[in-house]
Protein backbone atom coordinates (compact mmCIF):
# COMPACT_ATOMS: atom_id res chain seq x y z
CA UNK A 1 0.00 0.00 0.00
CA UNK A 2 2.88 2.34 0.72
CA UNK A 3 4.31 2.00 -2.78
CA UNK A 4 0.86 2.55 -4.29
CA UNK A 5 0.40 5.70 -2.24
CA UNK A 6 3.81 7.04 -3.23
CA UNK A 7 3.06 6.32 -6.89
CA UNK A 8 -0.30 8.08 -6.63
CA UNK A 9 1.35 11.13 -5.07
CA UNK A 10 3.96 11.27 -7.84
CA UNK A 11 1.24 11.05 -10.51
CA UNK A 12 -0.70 13.83 -8.78
CA UNK A 13 2.44 15.99 -8.66
CA UNK A 14 2.98 15.50 -12.40
CA UNK A 15 -0.63 16.47 -13.11
CA UNK A 16 -0.27 19.59 -10.98
CA UNK A 17 2.98 20.40 -12.79
CA UNK A 18 1.21 20.26 -16.15
CA UNK A 19 -1.57 22.45 -14.79
CA UNK A 20 0.97 24.95 -13.47
CA UNK A 21 2.70 25.12 -16.86
CA UNK A 22 -0.62 25.76 -18.60
CA UNK A 23 -1.70 28.44 -16.10
CA UNK A 24 1.69 30.18 -16.27
CA UNK A 25 1.59 30.23 -20.08
CA UNK A 26 -1.92 31.73 -20.01
CA UNK A 27 -0.82 34.33 -17.44
CA UNK A 28 2.21 35.37 -19.48
CA UNK A 29 0.13 35.56 -22.65
CA UNK A 30 -2.18 37.87 -20.73
CA UNK A 31 0.69 40.26 -19.95
CA UNK A 32 2.07 38.87 -16.68
CA UNK A 33 5.82 39.37 -16.33
CA UNK A 34 7.66 36.11 -15.65
CA UNK A 35 9.64 37.57 -12.75
CA UNK A 36 6.50 38.96 -11.14
CA UNK A 37 4.90 35.54 -11.59
CA UNK A 38 7.81 33.94 -9.69
CA UNK A 39 7.39 36.40 -6.81
CA UNK A 40 3.63 35.92 -6.64
CA UNK A 41 3.83 32.13 -6.82
CA UNK A 42 6.40 31.93 -4.02
CA UNK A 43 4.50 34.44 -1.92
CA UNK A 44 1.21 32.56 -2.15
CA UNK A 45 2.99 29.24 -1.58
CA UNK A 46 4.59 30.57 1.59
CA UNK A 47 1.27 31.87 2.92
CA UNK A 48 -1.05 28.99 2.00
CA UNK A 49 1.33 25.99 2.09
CA UNK A 50 4.54 26.59 4.04
CA UNK A 51 3.10 28.49 6.99
CA UNK A 52 0.16 26.11 7.68
CA UNK A 53 2.39 23.04 7.24
CA UNK A 54 4.91 24.46 9.72
CA UNK A 55 2.20 25.21 12.26
CA UNK A 56 0.54 21.80 11.91
CA UNK A 57 3.48 19.42 11.71
CA UNK A 58 6.45 21.14 13.35
CA UNK A 59 5.15 23.48 16.05
CA UNK A 60 5.98 21.00 18.85
CA UNK A 61 9.50 20.24 17.60
CA UNK A 62 12.49 22.20 18.81
CA UNK A 63 14.38 23.63 15.82
CA UNK A 64 18.10 22.99 15.38
CA UNK A 65 20.49 25.88 16.07
CA UNK A 66 20.50 28.40 13.23
CA UNK A 67 24.17 28.58 12.30
CA UNK A 68 25.84 30.44 9.45
CA UNK A 69 26.32 27.13 7.64
CA UNK A 70 22.59 26.40 7.68
CA UNK A 71 21.80 29.95 6.54
CA UNK A 72 24.19 29.53 3.59
CA UNK A 73 22.61 26.20 2.67
CA UNK A 74 19.12 27.66 2.82
CA UNK A 75 20.33 30.46 0.57
CA UNK A 76 21.74 27.93 -1.92
CA UNK A 77 18.45 26.01 -1.97
CA UNK A 78 16.48 29.23 -2.47
CA UNK A 79 18.81 30.35 -5.24
CA UNK A 80 18.47 27.03 -7.06
CA UNK A 81 14.69 27.09 -6.61
CA UNK A 82 14.38 30.60 -8.03
CA UNK A 83 16.69 29.60 -10.89
CA UNK A 84 14.45 26.65 -11.69
CA UNK A 85 11.31 28.78 -11.71
CA UNK A 86 12.82 31.66 -13.69
CA UNK A 87 14.27 29.44 -16.41
CA UNK A 88 11.12 27.31 -16.52
CA UNK A 89 8.67 30.19 -16.88
CA UNK A 90 10.92 31.95 -19.40
CA UNK A 91 11.19 28.74 -21.42
CA UNK A 92 7.44 28.23 -21.34
CA UNK A 93 6.99 31.81 -22.48
CA UNK A 94 9.19 31.13 -25.51
CA UNK A 95 7.66 27.73 -26.28
CA UNK A 96 4.64 25.95 -24.79
CA UNK A 97 3.51 23.82 -21.81
CA UNK A 98 3.69 20.77 -24.09
CA UNK A 99 7.42 21.22 -24.61
CA UNK A 100 7.85 21.80 -20.88
CA UNK A 101 6.19 18.46 -20.13
CA UNK A 102 8.37 16.72 -22.72
CA UNK A 103 11.61 18.28 -21.46
CA UNK A 104 10.57 17.39 -17.92
CA UNK A 105 11.49 13.78 -18.72
CA UNK A 106 15.12 14.92 -18.47
CA UNK A 107 14.82 15.31 -14.70
CA UNK A 108 15.35 11.60 -13.87
CA UNK A 109 18.23 11.45 -16.37
CA UNK A 110 19.98 14.50 -14.92
CA UNK A 111 19.34 13.25 -11.37
CA UNK A 112 20.87 9.85 -12.19
CA UNK A 113 23.96 11.47 -13.75
CA UNK A 114 24.44 13.88 -10.83
CA UNK A 115 23.93 11.04 -8.35
CA UNK A 116 26.75 9.11 -10.03
CA UNK A 117 29.04 12.15 -10.06
CA UNK A 118 28.34 12.80 -6.37
CA UNK A 119 28.89 9.11 -5.46
CA UNK A 120 25.29 8.71 -4.32
CA UNK A 121 24.70 6.11 -7.03
CA UNK A 122 27.03 3.44 -8.36
CA UNK A 123 27.09 2.64 -12.06
CA UNK A 124 27.30 -1.09 -12.66
CA UNK A 125 26.04 -2.20 -16.06
CA UNK A 126 26.02 -5.81 -14.90
CA UNK A 127 23.14 -5.01 -12.54
CA UNK A 128 19.75 -4.85 -14.25
CA UNK A 129 18.53 -1.80 -12.33
CA UNK A 130 21.65 0.18 -13.15
CA UNK A 131 21.49 -0.90 -16.80
CA UNK A 132 17.81 0.11 -17.02
CA UNK A 133 18.59 3.54 -15.52
CA UNK A 134 21.43 4.04 -18.00
CA UNK A 135 19.27 3.12 -20.99
CA UNK A 136 16.45 5.33 -19.70
CA UNK A 137 18.87 8.24 -19.32
CA UNK A 138 20.07 7.92 -22.92
CA UNK A 139 16.52 7.61 -24.26
CA UNK A 140 15.31 10.60 -22.22
CA UNK A 141 18.13 12.86 -23.43
CA UNK A 142 17.69 11.75 -27.06
CA UNK A 143 13.94 12.32 -26.89
CA UNK A 144 14.28 15.76 -25.34
CA UNK A 145 16.80 16.84 -27.98
CA UNK A 146 14.52 15.56 -30.74
CA UNK A 147 11.51 17.45 -29.41
CA UNK A 148 13.56 20.63 -28.94
CA UNK A 149 15.27 20.82 -32.30
CA UNK A 150 12.52 19.27 -34.44
CA UNK A 151 9.19 20.99 -34.09
CA UNK A 152 7.87 19.91 -37.47
CA UNK A 153 8.29 20.52 -41.19
CA UNK A 154 8.21 24.06 -42.50
CA UNK A 155 4.99 25.14 -44.19
CA UNK A 156 5.39 26.41 -47.73
CA UNK A 157 3.25 29.48 -48.44
CA UNK A 158 3.00 30.90 -51.97
CA UNK A 159 0.85 33.95 -51.31
CA UNK A 160 2.04 37.55 -51.59
CA UNK A 161 2.82 37.53 -47.88
CA UNK A 162 5.09 34.51 -48.10
CA UNK A 163 8.16 36.48 -46.95
CA UNK A 164 6.48 37.76 -43.80
CA UNK A 165 5.02 34.34 -43.03
CA UNK A 166 8.42 32.72 -43.56
CA UNK A 167 10.05 35.21 -41.20
CA UNK A 168 7.39 34.59 -38.57
CA UNK A 169 7.86 30.83 -38.95
CA UNK A 170 11.62 31.17 -38.50
CA UNK A 171 11.06 33.34 -35.42
CA UNK A 172 8.69 30.78 -33.91
CA UNK A 173 11.16 27.97 -34.56
CA UNK A 174 13.99 30.02 -33.02
CA UNK A 175 11.87 30.80 -29.96
CA UNK A 176 10.98 27.11 -29.72
CA UNK A 177 14.68 26.15 -29.58
CA UNK A 178 15.48 28.91 -27.07
CA UNK A 179 12.56 27.80 -24.92
CA UNK A 180 13.72 24.19 -25.08
CA UNK A 181 17.24 25.11 -24.02
CA UNK A 182 15.95 27.24 -21.13
CA UNK A 183 13.68 24.41 -20.01
CA UNK A 184 16.63 22.02 -20.18
CA UNK A 185 18.62 24.34 -17.91
CA UNK A 186 15.63 24.59 -15.57
CA UNK A 187 15.26 20.84 -15.18
CA UNK A 188 19.02 20.47 -14.72
CA UNK A 189 18.79 22.94 -11.84
CA UNK A 190 15.83 20.95 -10.51
CA UNK A 191 17.88 17.74 -10.50
CA UNK A 192 20.72 19.58 -8.81
CA UNK A 193 18.23 20.87 -6.25
CA UNK A 194 17.19 17.28 -5.47
CA UNK A 195 20.81 16.23 -4.93
CA UNK A 196 21.55 19.21 -2.70
CA UNK A 197 18.37 18.65 -0.70
CA UNK A 198 19.32 15.03 0.00
CA UNK A 199 22.75 16.08 1.25
CA UNK A 200 21.36 18.92 3.35
CA UNK A 201 18.57 16.74 4.71
CA UNK A 202 21.16 14.42 6.18
CA UNK A 203 22.84 17.36 7.90
CA UNK A 204 19.52 18.67 9.28
CA UNK A 205 18.61 15.23 10.62
CA UNK A 206 21.99 15.01 12.37
CA UNK A 207 21.50 18.44 13.96
CA UNK A 208 17.98 17.55 15.07
CA UNK A 209 19.27 14.31 16.59
CA UNK A 210 21.91 16.19 18.52
CA UNK A 211 19.31 18.65 19.83
CA UNK A 212 17.09 15.74 20.88
CA UNK A 213 19.97 14.05 22.72
CA UNK A 214 20.90 17.25 24.51
CA UNK A 215 17.31 17.88 25.58
CA UNK A 216 17.23 14.51 27.31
Amino acid sequence: MTSVGVTAVMVAVECLEVGLSTVSKAAMNGGMNRFVFVVYSNGFAAIFLLLPASLIFYWKRSPPPLTSSIICRIFVLGLLGCGVQTCMYTGIGYSSPTLSSAIGDLTPAFTFILAILSSMEKLNLRVKSSLAKSIGTIVSIAGALTVTFYKGPAISITSSRSTDSHNKLQLLQTNWVIGGLLLTVAYFFLSLLYIVQVNFNGTFKLLAFRVLIRSH
